[in-house]
């Protein structure tokens, strides 16, 4: 699970500055209009929206912009009609990423993200290519300061989670794709205070990078990243904690 890990830690550091500039504003809104559109607007019946209204009111979003958002993606309010699109390929060091993305020209995402790849060393593949290296699961993020890992652990494991790991300043605590959020709601009846909740996508093994390869792949990871047709990328990597130091502080 180190790939995701790392990059979802640097994520997170990245995040409060998105949140200032209202990037991850507009993230959240497509997935909410998207997750209405395909599952319907009633967040009980819509595991789906579920994730993406928690992840809005993780991040204070008005209560209006939830709501519009879901009338948006059912039709009761007019707006842009957005659809999800997977992108599968590689980059530097035969790394495989998956891309999700929600949007509303597929010609000009596809051509952007093909560009991407090919500048910093990877490329487009087919569907297909690379998803049978992952599988769906679910994170839950609790702060380390608040709790010992011992004690955290048990916790999790009694909440139904499968696995937990420490990456810098936060647990990581993964469950399968279905029981996420009865194991979310588990952990937070105990009190246990949630930095972050999501379904993600976790390497089944990693290859290992250094030197120029691990440079290219952080600088095309932080683009992807910052596209704004992109939801989430994902990649097979591991990189040494000294060498994304270096790369972090360059």
């Amino acid at each position: 699970m180190s790939g995701h890990s790392k990059w979802h830690t640097i994520k997170h550091k990245k995040g409060k500055i998105d949140a200032q500039r209202g990037r991850i504003f507009t993230r959240i809104i497509k997935e909410i209009t998207v997750s209405a559109r395909i599952g319907g607007g009633v967040p009980e019946n819509n595991p789906r929206l579920r994730v993406a209204l928690n992840a809005a009111k993780a991040a204070n979003m008005p209560s209006k912009n939830m709501e519009n958002a879901i009338k948006k993606g059912t039709g009761e309010l007019p707006g842009v009609v957005y659809e999800d699109m997977t992108y599968e390929g590689y980059g530097p060091g035969g790394v495989a990423l998956y891309i999700e993305a929600v949007t509303d020209n597929r010609n000009r995402t596809v051509g952007e993200i093909r560009h991407l790849l090919g500048k910093y060393g990877g490329n487009l593949g087919e569907s297909g290519s690379v998803a049978w290296m992952f599988e769906r699961k679910g994170l839950i993020s609790v702060p380390v300061a608040n709790y010992s890992e011992d004690s955290l652990l048990d916790i999790a494991l009694e909440c139904g989670a499968e696995d937990m790991a420490k990456e810098d300043e936060f647990f990581e605590i993964y469950t399968g794709f279905d029981d996420f959020s009865l194991v979310r709601q588990a952990i937070e009846e105990r009190n246990i205070t949630i930095e972050s909740a999501e379904v993600t996508m976790v390497p089944q093994n990693t290859i290992h990078l250094e030197g120029k390869e691990a440079e290219q792949l952080m600088k095309l990871m932080e683009l992807l990243d910052d596209h704004d047709d992109v939801q989430n990328v994902y990649a097979n990597f591991d990189i040494d904690d000294s060498e994304m130091q270096r790369i972090l502080a360059d």
